[in-house]
């Protein structure tokens, strides 16, 4: 074999070894676990059955964004009009997909003109902690879901 022949065979088994390596990489970066996070607006009304509607942005810390709608349904002892702004941590995702879908939540709020709100919510292994400020109001304990949905 001649130097040059052994030179192009070492230089092709390198860009071989480069592009097998390249997807091994990128599959071992989406195994690992990211966070997101949700700022969100929303406003409803409960009397029994609650229910808000409003939107929201995701950004996660891998780059990927997204404008949502959320929503937040259920039943309860509760009774009220209320606005709410704030925000949430997404953790155990690994990617914004894993972020959309129906949530569970069970929290507690009291107030009246101006409220605090804190929620935990899980969607199988992955959960938000949503908090907020709001006005209006609000008083009682409920059991809702919430909805993240991508805007279309």
């Amino acid at each position: 074999m001649s130097k040059r022949t052994l030179g192009i065979t070492a230089a092709l088994a390198l860009c071989a070894g480069g592009l097998f390596s390249l997807p091994m990489t990128a599959a071992h970066a989406a195994t690992a676990p990211i966070k997101c996070h949700l700022t969100y607006s929303m406003a409803g009304w409960s009397a029994i059955y609650q229910h808000a509607t409003g939107s929201g942005h995701v950004t996660c810390d891998n780059g990927q964004r997204a404008a949502v709608t959320i929503s937040l349904h259920g039943g309860g002892l509760t009774a009220g009009k209320f606005r709410v702004t704030g925000h949430g941590d997404i953790s155990n995702v690994y990617g914004i997909k894993d972020v959309f879908g129906d949530y569970a939540q069970a929290g507690a709020s009291a107030g009246v003109v101006q409220s605090g709100t804190a929620q935990v919510l899980t969607k199988g292994t992955v959960s938000i902690a949503l908090t907020g400020t709001g006005e209006g109001v609000n008083l009682g304990v409920a059991v809702d879901g919430f909805t993240i949905k991508p805007v279309q």
